[in-house]
């Protein structure tokens, strides 16, 4: 997901956990629950998060393993849930979804052989967030005192724009695409272990002397979520034309190339569907007991989450209620 290219211009560097403190960051919803969506199911047996109807909700396992990094850090979580999918992005998910089949296919293969652990990793890249998970993701949300905003379109363009109306301090995903849709600051690596990353936009037009605009070009030659790219034009060479031409369209031109939908694409980053209608409390009061209560009831068996929900209690009595503003 996201233009992965893009690590070749962007600058980044690491940033400590106390630097972070009483930060308030608009993560990409979907992006952050995938990644902790497919670590569970890798690594636990599927019996732990299928209900007797067959429902799998490893999410709620997800949620309670991954939101202790950001209590722990005096960090306000805001996550930002994807709307409507634009037409441009069919192709992409189309893709997805065929990979998903092959990762399925492979998976039951691997059980029939007696491989469990490679039919474990291979059925975590069949993942994908159904009603249930989104809907159960959102209520155990509610119960932890967890803000939450629902984009009219993409989420990482919504977390974008709310870090740049100065809403949030950060927007936070791994895809590097916030960068065209003009995130100033993005935090990635939130689900990994060790400190995370800041990818600064400023700084990254600075160090290629390109305007904002000129930067999208550069993504959408280099080929994005919603646009295959120009044959041949990684970011490099996609930096010196447009410094050469001006901008896409001059690219274009003297290439004799053409990208569908090439203005549709650009009006995408450069003027997303994205909603001011939000408000959010970042002074959180978590009702863990509920919140265990709601898990168990889906069938989690406690064992799998007892140590999310301690760090969370831990976290909340440390950091203080009266903090989290």
């Amino acid at each position: 997901m996201g233009n992965a290219a893009l690590r070749d211009l962007a600058v980044i560097e690491a940033v400590p956990f106390d630097e972070l403190s009483g930060a308030v960051v608009a993560i990409d919803a979907h992006n952050w629950l995938y990644r902790y969506l497919t670590t569970t199911v890798k690594w636990t047996a599927s019996d732990v998060y299928t209900t007797a109807d067959g429902t799998e909700v490893a999410n709620l396992v997800g949620v309670v393993q991954g939101l202790p990094k950001f209590f722990e850090n005096d960090i306000t979580p805001v996550f930002v849930f994807d709307g409507v999918v634009t037409d441009l992005k069919e192709g992409e998910i189309d893709e997805r979804r065929a990979a998903k089949e092959r990762a399925a296919a492979k998976a039951r293969a691997a059980r029939d052989r007696g491989d469990g652990i490679e039919a474990a990793r291979l059925e975590a890249r069949t993942q994908r967030l159904t009603d249930a998970i989104q809907r159960t993701t959102r209520e155990l949300l509610d119960l932890l005192d967890v803000p939450y905003v629902e984009a009219p379109a993409e989420g990482e363009a919504q977390a974008a724009h709310m870090a740049k109306s100065g809403d949030v301090d950060y927007a936070g995903t791994e895809d590097y695409d916030a960068l065209l849709f003009g995130s100033p600051l993005t935090l990635r690596q939130l689900t990994s272990k060790g400190e995370p990353e800041c990818m600064d936009l400023e700084a990254t037009l600075a160090a290629h002397d390109l305007t904002y605009e000129q930067l999208v070009d550069v993504g959408i030659l280099c080929g994005t979520d919603f646009n295959e790219g120009v044959h041949g034009m990684g970011p490099k060479t996609a930096v010196k034309a447009i410094r050469e031409h001006g901008d896409l369209a001059g690219v274009l031109d003297a290439r004799g190339a053409a990208i569908g939908s090439m203005d549709a694409v650009r009006e995408l980053f450069l003027n997303p569907d994205v909603t001011d209608d939000y408000g959010f409390d970042a002074a959180l009061s978590p009702d863990v007991e509920a919140a265990r209560e709601y898990v168990a009831d889906w069938g989690i068996p406690d064992a799998e989450v007892a140590r999310g929900f301690e760090r969370i209690e831990e976290s909340v009595t440390q950091t203080g209620l009266d903090q989290w503003t």
